[in-house]
């Protein structure tokens, strides 16, 4: 089970780059279910996505490269490319991690970052940091199975 928030940044914090950062490419072979296949670093996985918003069921498998490539071609609407980085939580939150995508390609200067939680109470009650702009969970707007047909506007 997947539970997690999403919220549009406007403006990286300060340090970002000071964290851990992936570049990710995935794209989407169906939205509904959505069944993705990414490119994480130097790893490759097959996923999929149940309905739901806040939490959803998920599973991924690993794929090879070359598995990877092959439904990499099969896959409908735009490949997403973005640098994940990954920033530990401090204080109440220690245990969570912000992972900020800063995306390219199509939605270049698009940044989101995601929050996931052990249970939704949590996930419910979670108060952002400052520099979290605006909640975007509830409105399926920045799923990325979405942006993926390329129709998201962002600005």
């Amino acid at each position: 089970m997947e539970i997690e928030r999403k919220y549009r940044i406007a403006a990286l914090p300060e340090h970002y780059r000071s964290y851990p950062v992936r570049a990710i490419e995935q794209a989407y072979l169906c939205t509904d279910p959505v069944v993705r296949v990414r490119r994480d670093g130097g790893e490759y996985y097959l996923t999929y996505k149940g309905r739901g918003l806040l939490a959803r069921e998920e599973y991924n498998l690993p794929l090879n490269e070359q598995a990877y490539r092959h439904l990499l071609e099969k896959a409908d609407g735009i490949v997403l490319t973005k640098d994940r980085y990954r920033i530990p939580m401090t204080g109440t939150y220690a245990h969570l991690t912000i992972e900020l995508d800063v995306f390219s390609g199509v939605y270049d200067g698009l940044i989101l970052a995601e929050v996931e939680f052990p249970t939704v109470e949590e996930a419910e009650a979670f108060v952002p940091p400052e520099w979290f702009t605006e909640d975007v969970t509830m409105s399926g707007e920045y799923q990325n199975s979405r942006l993926s047909s390329g129709k998201v506007n962002f600005c």
